[in-house]
């Protein structure tokens, strides 16, 4: 019998899981705040009518498709894709393909946060899982980060995968990533704190500007990566479809059998 583990944090009213301001907010009404709501479409209706004089549980959330675990697009890093020659794909337009494959787990939550991820460090962890990556493989990073989300310091927390360690992925045939950190490359207030010393704008947003060259779709703000074993398992991770957007939720989902 398959096993599913459940790889998405929730959505809810929590400062802690995105930088100030950034967070989701989620308004729940009860069955007893709508009862009253019915005699919309049934003039004359009166609450204590109802069965129980319940009416029913209805949420409005005020979010971005950027919050909760979520897959980016190509549009998202850059307008342009493969070395300029085409338009970045939307979130709609993902091929569905990409979003059930054999998933590989890297365990980097011994790097410190702010670390670089280098092509090297890739290839180790490579060997020490005994795994020669295959084109569509999906490639999820586990980090420091997943072991604090919700709480403060989260958005700073894991290391990040640059430039090089993107590439290293996408040459090799992956197009689907995905993080247990807020982002995909290192957390800002530590790249800040490299591009304040050397004025360097190519750290700026590295390993998503690499989807420049090649495209690829990334997922970020995963959750119980260190549940999964390092390979043997599938992942689904189909996103929602908003039309012409960055970005789309997703449930993502690894299964055993």
């Amino acid at each position: 019998m398959a096993t599913y583990i459940d790889l998405s944090v929730h959505i809810e009213n929590n400062e802690h899981t995105d930088h100030p301001g950034g967070s989701p907010k989620v308004n729940y009404l009860t069955h007893d705040q709508t009862a009253g709501g019915l005699s919309h479409f049934f003039p004359g209706l009166k609450p204590e009518e109802l069965p129980d004089s319940e009416g029913w549980a209805v949420e409005s959330i005020n979010l971005s498709t950027h919050n909760g675990t979520h897959m980016d697009a190509p549009w998202h890093f850059h307008s342009t894709t493969n070395y300029g020659k085409e338009r970045a794909p939307t979130i709609d337009e993902t091929p569905l393909e990409y979003c059930f494959k054999p998933g590989v787990k890297l365990d980097f939550r011994h790097f410190e946060d702010g670390y670089l991820v280098t092509a090297d460090d890739i290839e180790k962890e490579l060997t020490r899982i005994e795994h020669e990556l295959k084109p569509l493989d999906i490639v999820v990073v586990n980090t420091r980060a997943g072991e604090v989300f919700g709480e403060p310091g989260y958005v700073d927390a894991g290391c990040g995968m640059g430039r090089e360690a993107t590439m290293y992925l996408t040459e090799r045939g992956v197009r689907v990533v995905g993080t247990d950190g807020w982002s995909w490359d290192a957390p800002f207030n530590h790249t800040a704190k490299k591009w304040a010393k050397n004025r360097d704008p190519s750290m700026i947003w590295e390993g998503h500007k690499a989807g420049r060259e090649i495209p690829y779709w990334q997922m970020e703000k995963l959750h119980n990566l260190e549940s999964l074993p390092d390979h043997g398992f599938m992942i689904s991770c189909f996103p929602v479809k908003i039309k012409n957007a960055s970005a789309g939720w997703t449930r993502c989902v690894a299964i055993i059998e």
